[in-house]
């Protein structure tokens, strides 16, 4: 490879990686709440309120069903109206934080679910309010799974952000498909290959470390 496709592979990495972590930080911060909302909710839940839960989750399954590359295009105008442009990096992660969020809300809830009722109806009979609850028990008891689950969607927002790079947003994807598909040039397509492999392995390992550290306590 030259030297001037070297450099485009660097900046291609920087720019998937811009878009994967900016997006999943904006997954985290809105899915996890939305996560302990569902759990909440829900029949027998710390703040029992069967229609919104179903309101929560009729809106969490309708974005979770919408394919992604459907749902890059159909949120052009509001790409438009909060980053400028449709096109790049920054416009890439608007659709990449609003497709992710539900999908790590529902992998949160999951973890959620999975904290021993017991514990819960302890801190309430000695007298914790649900903000307790939550703070005390089911985000630190869920922790584990919490961070194994934002792993998970950081690894998808890789493959998502690959796609995305079809539309002109960058990345690594988008290097691929004007270089590697549309110049036919093989090497180009090989090394972006290797190195989204490198990327998630590194990630998945980076965050099973973490999350075996978090269960030892």
């Amino acid at each position: 490879m030259s030297d001037i496709m070297i450099e485009l592979l660097i900046r291609s990495l920087w720019e998937t990686i811009l878009m994967t972590f900016a997006a999943g930080a904006i997954s985290l911060v809105a899915g996890l709440p939305l996560g302990l909302a569902l759990v909440a909710t829900a029949k027998d839940g710390i703040a029992e309120n069967l229609w919104i839960n179903s309101i929560i989750g009729a809106i969490v399954n309708a974005f979770r069903s919408v394919p992604f590359i459907i749902l890059l295009v159909a949120l052009i105008p509001l790409t438009r109206l909060i980053v400028g442009t449709s096109l790049g990096t920054w416009a890439a992660i608007v659709p990449l934080a609003i497709a992710a969020t539900p999908y790590y809300a529902r992998i949160a809830e999951v973890s959620l679910r999975e904290v021993d009722h017991g514990l819960i109806e302890a801190v309430r009979a000695m007298g914790g309010n649900r903000w307790t609850v939550i703070r005390e028990v089911l985000v630190p008891e869920a922790l584990p799974g919490i961070v194994a689950g934002f792993t998970v969607t950081l690894v998808t927002l890789i493959g998502a952000s690959a796609m995305a790079g079809a539309i002109g947003a960058g990345g690594l994807g988008d290097l691929a498909i004007r270089y590697g598909y549309q110049r036919f040039e093989t090497n180009v397509m090989i090394a972006v290959v290797v190195v989204l492999i490198v990327v998630v392995c590194g990630i998945q390992w980076l965050g099973d470390k973490i999350t075996q550290k978090l269960e030892r306590h």
